[in-house]
Formats: C-alpha cells, sequence, structure tokens
C-alpha cells in the first residue's frame, strides 16, 4: 500500500519544482496483473543541486533516466523514487510496470462473469494516478498531459477527452490534456458496450434518456 505524501514533504515540493508536461504510455496487452507504465515528464527546479523525489507505486521499476542519466534502480523505495542532483530543466523517464488493483484504485481491471467481457477504467482520486504512471501527485503540481494508451485490437479506449490519433490492429489511442493536476484523469477500456462521460454528467443507459449536460460538466481543473 502507498504512504501518503505529507503536507510538509508537499509544501517543500511545490517550492522547489515547477512541472510543465507529461507524456504517458500505457501498454494494456499484457496479462491480467501488471500493465506497462512509461512517463516522460519535464520540469524546472528553483535550485539546482537540490533533490526530491516523484510519485510512483508498482510492482518493478526498470528504468529510470533524468536528464539523460541513469537513475539507480534502488532510488525506488516501493512508493516514490528519489532524485537528487537537479538541474534549472530537467527531462525524467521512468518505465514500470504497474498493477491492475481490484478495489477501485489507480486502474482498476474487472472480468465480468455473465458477459465474459474485460472491463477497465481509471480512478486517480484522491491520490491514486501514481498507481498509475510516475508522477508529481500533489494538486498543486499541474502541468499539461499527453496520453497513449496500447490495448487489444477488439477493445475501446474511452476517455473525457476526444483521441488525437487512433491506430488499427493493436489500438493505439493518443490524446494531448491541457493543464491539469496528475490525479484528474479518467478512462475506460474494455471488449464492448464500454460508456464514458465526464464527471458530473450521468452514465447513459439502454432505453433511458439522459437529461441535457451541466454547463460545468467538462470542467476539469
Amino acid at each position: 500500500m502507498a504512504s501518503n505524501l505529507t503536507r510538509d514533504e508537499a509544501h517543500d515540493r511545490a517550492r522547489l519544482i515547477d512541472v510543465r508536461a507529461y507524456r504517458v504510455d500505457l501498454d494494456l496487452t499484457g496479462d491480467d496483473k501488471v500493465f506497462k507504465s512509461l512517463t516522460t515528464v519535464t520540469f524546472g527546479c528553483s535550485r539546482p543541486g537540490a533533490g526530491t523525489f516523484i510519485d510512483l507505486a508498482a510492482e518493478s521499476v526498470i528504468e529510470v533516466m533524468l536528464n539523460g542519466e541513469p537513475v539507480a534502480l534502488e532510488s525506488f523505495a516501493g512508493d516514490r523514487i528519489a532524485l537528487e542532483g537537479l538541474a534549472a530543466d530537467n527531462e525524467l523517464v521512468v518505465r514500470a510496470e504497474c498493477a491492475y488493483s481490484r478495489n477501485g484504485e489507480g486502474l482498476h481491471r474487472f472480468s465480468d462473469p455473465v458477459d465474459d467481457d474485460v472491463y477497465i477504467y481509471s480512478d486517480l482520486e484522491t491520490s491514486d494516478a501514481h498507481r498509475v504512471y510516475a508522477c508529481f501527485d500533489q494538486p498543486d503540481l499541474k502541468a499539461t498531459f499527453e496520453f497513449t494508451v496500447t490495448v487489444p485490437a477488439a477493445w475501446r479506449v474511452i476517455s473525457n477527452m476526444a483521441p488525437d490519433v487512433t491506430g488499427e490492429l493493436v489500438s493505439t489511442v493518443r490524446q494531448v490534456r491541457p493543464a491539469v493536476r496528475a490525479r484528474v484523469q479518467g478512462g475506460r477500456d474494455g471488449e464492448r458496450r464500454v460508456r464514458d462521460v465526464p464527471r458530473g454528467v450521468p452514465v447513459p443507459v439502454p432505453g433511458h434518456r439522459l437529461p441535457p449536460p451541466s454547463a460545468r460538466h467538462d470542467d476539469l481543473a
């Protein structure tokens, strides 16, 4: 179980770094236990030479690169990766295998015994984004996001933003999002009958009409 970020840790990290952009690649084509997670994050540091940490709860960390240099895998402590010797401008790459959840936290995977289909959905609040990808998982550190999700060809990937690119054989969906905090993301994957809508909008049910969406249904920040 991932430990909680303390108030002092969040305060100190927010004073030290300025997160700019995330590029997250998720590969869900493997088994039903883990998925591949690749994160590239760029961020500034107000005190070059200082250290901080990035949050990640993973089954295994395969590679960590900071500004083109490898970071020792021993820097991973189960729910965070220590980062030392930061530059004024930084690029961090983290390659890991993360676990699907069965309790609704992070990336939840469910096999329906009635229709035998597989359903996956993300729930990253209040502090579960780092169960899916490496991130500075606190609400005051916002950044732009680019997501790429690769799934089996029979699956559909539905999110609260339209994809920019969709593949054909093994479905690959890419989308770019404006600056939001790490935990405000949402998506659904599965073989069929998948539905997803922005927060606050009722989920459609066959045979039932929906009321008009709220004027604030697209307010993600």
